[in-house]
């Protein structure tokens, strides 16, 4: 039974204007230093990456979300209300892990009111299958790495500049979903051809 829906995988991190140190070159005998001002001023990030399930062809959709301070029940049911939009009429299974506001009772009586969600949770202790996951990493490796910013905007226009790479790049994020080894499209038997 093919459902068509678009597999979303959610998940969210934080970053602070403490710099995410990283290997960098320099010339021989330049140790390179990084001067912060020691602020904790911390902002958080959600992401989902979505794969539709019966059409590869549609591609991977990345939506993204920043704000400051951390996420509560309210603050990520304002994130799906805007995947609602982003995904306009289209139906969602929704995949991620057990933080206790995805699963909170204000959340689960908000998705119930949904017909175009269903909420599927990831196993515990396993952020490997969460595609996200690498997203993150990604941007920490790359834009943020060393990032000495003084303020929040600093890191979110950064981070801005990661999402565009990684949204011009198609083949990024479903090299993403290959590293958590999950596949949304299992292969056709060498018997049955795809227009089958």
């Amino acid at each position: 039974m093919n459902i068509r829906a678009w597999i979303v995988f959610l998940d969210t991190s934080g970053v602070s204007l403490l710099p995410q140190i990283r290997r960098t070159y320099a010339p021989r005998g330049r140790t390179p230093l990084l001067r912060h001002r020691l602020n904790w001023k911390r902002a958080s990030m959600a992401g989902a990456l979505g794969y539709h399930s019966t059409d590869p062809d549609r591609g991977a959709r990345l939506c993204f979300h920043l704000k400051p301070g951390s996420y509560d029940t309210a603050a990520l049911i304002e994130v799906l209300e805007q995947m609602k939009v982003f995904y306009r009429g289209e139906r969602v299974v929704l995949v991620w892990d057990g933080l206790s506001a995805h699963w909170s009772r204000a959340m689960r009586a908000w998705a119930a009111e949904q017909d175009w969600l269903t909420l599927e949770r990831l196993p515990s202790y396993a952020p490997e299958l969460n595609p996200v996951e690498l997203l993150w990493s990604s941007l920490k490796k790359r834009e943020l790495a060393n990032l000495a910013g003084d303020h929040l905007a600093d890191v979110a226009d950064a981070t801005e500049q990661g999402i565009h790479r990684i949204n011009n790049n198609p083949e990024l994020p479903w090299s993403f979903l290959a590293h958590t080894g999950l596949t949304i499209h299992p292969p056709h038997p060498p018997n049955l051809r795809k227009d089958q």
